[in-house]
């Protein structure tokens, strides 16, 4: 089965709120990733409202008809939307103020007492909870114990080494990826992967028979700018199947 490509809009609002008006909008941008085949919408709501709003979040479950993952901090303020607005998934993630991006994967062993009633409250509304995570053994086993149904392995750290040419680091980083992805879909748990992918680094994590699903967005922002977004879109949904597809062959 080819990787469902979830489409990150993140950053067409970071552009829009640059200037403060209403465009570019993440929404059309939603709805542009849907024609160009993507398979969900992924929205990022932070605590400082850097890219999507509160009204983003409302406009996209009323007006995109593919599933919308809301990627949110594990506080009352973000439990409370993500309640409301009863997403098709929401992944938890950590989060600081300071960051320019996710910098690194949520400790679901460390936080285990904390998270027990996000993940509890969101499933019980009808949500489909994810938690993102390092692809360590210990943190697979805790979103086992949390009764999260889904992880998403963190590959920043993998997307980053191949950026720096660092094919041995990669390649390191890759196999804890694989080893991480083969434990946790034993144990029952369905696997995804995100974070820093690029047409470059794509493949490797696409060819991971494990993996259900992708989450992209800054890059695919990024080279719509000189491209297009639906043509970026493409171009990556197409790396993707050609990656599983020789991986079966």
């Amino acid at each position: 089965m080819i990787p469902r490509l979830g489409v990150n809009i993140d950053h067409v609002a970071t552009i829009r709120n640059a200037r403060g008006g209403d465009y570019p909008d993440p929404v059309k941008a939603a709805l542009i990733a849907a024609k160009a085949g993507a398979d969900g919408i992924t929205a990022h709501l932070r605590e400082d409202r850097r890219h999507i709003t509160d009204r983003d979040i409302v406009r996209l479950g009323k007006d995109i008809h593919l599933p919308l993952n809301l990627e949110m901090a594990a506080t009352d303020e973000m439990l409370d939307i993500a309640l409301n607005a009863r997403p098709h998934a929401a992944c938890i993630v950590p989060e600081k103020r300071e960051e320019r991006t996710t910098e690194g994967g949520l400790d679901a062993a460390g936080q285990h007492n904390h998270l027990a009633r996000f993940v509890r409250q969101l499933r019980e509304n009808g949500t489909r909870v994810s938690l993102f995570i390092e692809p360590s053994q210990a943190q697979l086993e805790a979103a086992l114990s949390l009764g999260a149904p889904v992880v998403e392995l963190h590959t920043g750290a993998y997307a980053d080494a191949c950026n720096a040419g660092d094919s041995q680091k990669a390649a390191s980083i890759l196999d804890d990826l694989i080893k991480a992805a083969a434990f946790g879909a034993k144990a029952g748990l369905e696997i995804h992967a995100g974070h820093g992918l690029t047409y470059d680094s794509v493949m490797p994590i696409a060819a991971i028979a494990e993996v259900k699903e992708l989450n992209i967005g800054h890059f695919l922002i990024s080279e719509a700018i000189f491209c297009g977004l639906h043509e970026a879109i493409c171009h990556m949904r197409d790396l993707i199947a050609r990656s599983r597809h020789e991986a079966s062959s």
